[in-house]
């Protein structure tokens, strides 16, 4: 299914206003926008199952579709995404708090995005931690074909998103939490955020 800009806005735009109205109910403020699935009608949805971070691909790598999406954005709420890219640039244009991602679970190829793996391998909390250090201490990370590629984290709050499906998650979370943590803390924005 193809989105204009304007539906892709307005999709967005109307599912984060169903959010922050279960948010205001609960007198809970909205912290951050991380736009991950395919924002289509239910009905749509089943036929993307299979891609759950559709939306967030397409991100870093098509900026007209970064711009329509940021734009449902409501002002001054940050957003996730990889640092470095589109993502980046776009909340920049848009003046968006920009929060770099790094991802505890999950590889990169040599251009820089992200290798989903359709069966998730486990981790040790060793090779979590080289992964994390290198992304936070060298802005950098190896690539799985062996390069190393660039991830400039740059003086951004980073979060850490590890997924709860992978194998031994919360050793991963444990692993690249205090990593993060100190990076933060290091560069004076407090601790990350978790998802």
């Amino acid at each position: 299914m193809k989105l204009s800009p304007e539906e892709l806005t307005a999709m967005v735009r109307y599912q984060i206003g169903a959010l922050k109205a279960f948010l205001d109910a609960e007198d809970v403020p909205l912290h951050h926008v991380k736009p991950h699935g395919y924002p289509a009608p239910p009905f749509a949805f089943k036929r993307f199952a299979d891609s759950c971070s559709v939306l967030y691909g397409m991100m870093y790598r098509d900026r007209s579709v970064c711009h329509a999406v940021y734009s449902a954005v409501p002002k001054d709420t940050p957003v996730f995404g990889l640092a470095g890219t589109i993502q980046e640039e776009v909340a920049k244009e848009l003046n968006l708090p920009f929060v770099a991602e790094l991802y505890g679970d999950v590889k990169y190829s040599k251009d820089g995005t992200l290798v989903i793996d359709r069966k998730k391998k486990p981790w040790s909390s060793e090779d979590t931690k080289k992964h994390i250090s290198s992304q936070v201490e060298n802005s950098s990370v190896t690539a799985v074909t062996g390069e190393e590629v660039e991830l400039p984290v740059g003086d951004h709050t980073v979060s850490l998103c590890c997924h709860s499906d992978s194998p031994g998650a919360v050793q991963i979370v444990t692993a690249a939490r205090q990593i993060v943590d100190e990076h933060n803390k290091k560069n004076g924005h407090g601790q990350s955020s978790y998802q």
